[in-house]
């Protein structure tokens, strides 16, 4: 880091480059509106960061991010406990409650297996699915595979749907379909993405 800024600007500026998606300018920029905030907005932004690290933790059953364990979603009396969503990242959970049609409960496996990137079935949160599957009460009926529909996503999840049919050869196991996007022209649709659509057709 360039020397002249001061020590302790510097050191923002260094952290802040650590944060995905932010660069040195970018970093430069943060750092100065800290600088340039009121002393309480300052304050009040290291007291949230504290606070995250001190009370967000992973929930045991589903690996939601939670400050509460278990999370809100696996204690829900008013969910179906019996269907179980599976998606890659906690974020993805903000994405299926916006439909507003899924009622279930999720399992968050915090990535893909990549074996280019060293990732395997250990690395991620697999094993605890898995358990879930035998202790869970009421009995989970059916799982949805819902990884993304990359390389990794796809690899993951036929990965899962071999380990999850091992450990209870009853569960219905399903993937979520892929189409066109609304307001898109089929034209500009790759040929991946017309056969999902294609084999996730409905009666109309």
């Amino acid at each position: 880091m360039s020397s002249r800024f001061a020590e302790p600007m510097s050191r923002l500026i260094e952290e802040l480059r650590k944060l995905p998606g932010v660069g040195t300018k970018s970093a430069q920029r943060l750092a100065f509106h800290v600088l340039r905030s009121p002393a309480e907005d300052a304050e009040s932004l290291a007291t949230a960061i504290r606070e995250l690290k001190l009370h967000l933790r992973l929930c045991s059953v589903c690996n939601n991010i939670t400050d509460v364990d278990p999370c809100s979603y696996c204690t829900s009396p008013s969910r179906d406990q019996r269907l179980v969503c599976v998606l890659e990242e906690p974020t993805n959970i903000a994405t299926i409650e916006k439909t507003r049609t899924y009622n279930g409960v999720y399992h968050i496996l915090h990535g893909t297996l990549s074996p280019i990137g060293g990732v395997g079935p250990e690395q991620l949160r697999i094993a605890n699915l898995l358990t879930r599957l035998t202790n869970a009460v009421p009995d989970i009926t059916e799982v949805i595979l819902a990884t993304s529909p990359t390389t990794e996503g796809e690899a993951t999840a036929g990965y899962l749907s071999h380990e999850l049919r091992r450990t209870k050869p009853t569960l219905r196991i399903t993937r979520i379909a892929t189409g066109v996007p609304a307001g898109s022209d089929i034209e500009y649709a790759d040929e991946i993405t017309i056969a999902r659509a294609m084999e996730g057709r409905r009666d109309f």
